[in-house]
């Protein structure tokens, strides 16, 4: 005779209603809202506010640091997760502490510590022969400290649900180290790896507190798209600014959603 187990909070119907009325108040509406304003302009005004040299070269700018700034943390998250997990050490809490700190801290403060450790007078960027304040190089560099912690807390969890006996196995079976990563964590880690490449890429395009200092907002060499839009409201063109805002969101859209299905097209080969 089957027992009914009680569900720990209310049924199906209210739970999916109040999560559905939650996402739209917080969510939905105020993209329909942006959306509806951006309608004001016609689609002529849309297509040259957008295909304006100044909207693409922040629009190559912004996604091209962002997904620098992706990579970057791809690879230097995957060791940090690695040796996070793997390896018993002294000073290991406070690393696993200060991996959260982007977290924490205001993003405006990040800012202006990367731009005076980083100027050409700072106590980091005078070591450098070459300026990284006021470049691209600046942004990818703010972009990498706000996005670590995407990467490395998603790896995390799948590093520590990999048995080791099984990269023992196939290290008995002759496997080299270049072989055990290939075919035995590679399979298991991609799409966590791809998962914690798409939020720091989400987070990277539309950050703005971490980049206005360092970025200095110079037309056509260091003005991003979110920097782009204050200027846009600091004019008063509203319809410009919210046009600039659907296309970043459409574009990001596509993005994010181009690495999902990449994703879902890996996850039932694992």
């Amino acid at each position: 005779m089957s027992r009914r187990i009680s569900p720990v909070i209310p049924g199906f119907g209210l739970t999916l209603g109040f999560s559905l009325s939650y996402l739209s108040l917080i969510v939905l509406i105020p993209l329909a809202g942006m959306f509806v304003y951006a309608s004001q302009l016609t689609l002529a005004q849309f297509w040259t506010l957008i295909t304006s040299r100044q909207v693409l070269f922040s629009l190559q700018l912004s996604f091209g640091t962002a997904l620098a700034a992706a990579f970057v943390n791809g690879i230097q998250g995957t060791l940090l997760a690695w040796v996070l997990v793997r390896y018993q050490f002294p000073g290991r809490k406070v690393i696993y502490a200060m991996i959260d700190m982007p977290f924490a801290l205001p993003t405006a403060v990040a800012g202006i510590a990367l731009t005076a450790l980083y100027a050409p007078n700072g106590l980091i960027g005078g070591l450098f022969p070459f300026k990284i304040d006021y470049t691209s190089l600046g942004i990818t560099l703010a972009l990498i400290f706000v996005t670590l912690p995407f990467v490395v807390r998603t790896l995390q969890p799948v590093l520590a649900d990999i048995p080791r006996e099984v990269e023992e196995a196939a290290a008995c079976l002759g496997a080299k180290p270049a072989q055990v990563f290939w075919h035995v964590l590679l399979p298991a880690l991609l799409p966590a790896w791809l998962t914690g490449f798409a939020l720091a890429f989400a987070r990277g395009v539309g950050e703005y507190g971490s980049v206005v200092f360092i970025a200095g907002n110079i037309p056509f060499k260091t003005e991003i798209l979110p920097l782009l839009i204050v200027s846009k409201l600091d004019q008063y063109d509203y319809k410009g600014a919210t046009g600039i805002g659907v296309f970043m969101l459409l574009v990001s859209f596509i993005m994010l959603l181009l690495i999902n299905l990449l994703q879902r097209r890996i996850q039932p080969k694992l």
